[in-house]
């Protein structure tokens, strides 16, 4: 399963109240590095859809959970588990990078 996208009003719903590890990457349509690291999160969904399941969060048109979760600088990935950040990843990366940063959630 690749990413999907969630809006303020479904985040509740799909992010907090999921039984699964949830990576929520912010991002804009008019973000360079967003659109780079878009289909490495793709891949990484499709490859760990047992482990971790990615959602996309357009924080131009969701201000209200960018703001919730101080969003400042994009691309910007949270991980939820339990409704509850527990990791943090700044930037857009190469594959093996990221993937390491989510080495504890991915095993």
């Amino acid at each position: 399963m690749s990413t999907r996208d969630v809006t303020d009003a479904t985040f509740e719903a799909e992010v907090l109240n999921s039984e699964k590890t949830i990576m929520v990457d912010f991002w804009a349509e008019w973000c360079g590095p967003c659109r780079a690291v878009s289909p490495i999160l793709d891949a990484i969904a499709t490859e760990n859809a047992d482990k971790i399941d990615i959602v996309k969060l357009n924080v131009d048109d969701n201000p209200q959970t960018a703001m919730k979760y101080q969003i400042t600088s994009i691309p910007a990935m949270k991980v939820f588990k339990g409704g509850e950040v527990v990791k943090t990843v700044i930037g857009a990366k190469p594959k093996p990078a990221l993937e390491a940063d989510l080495a504890e959630f991915l095993a």
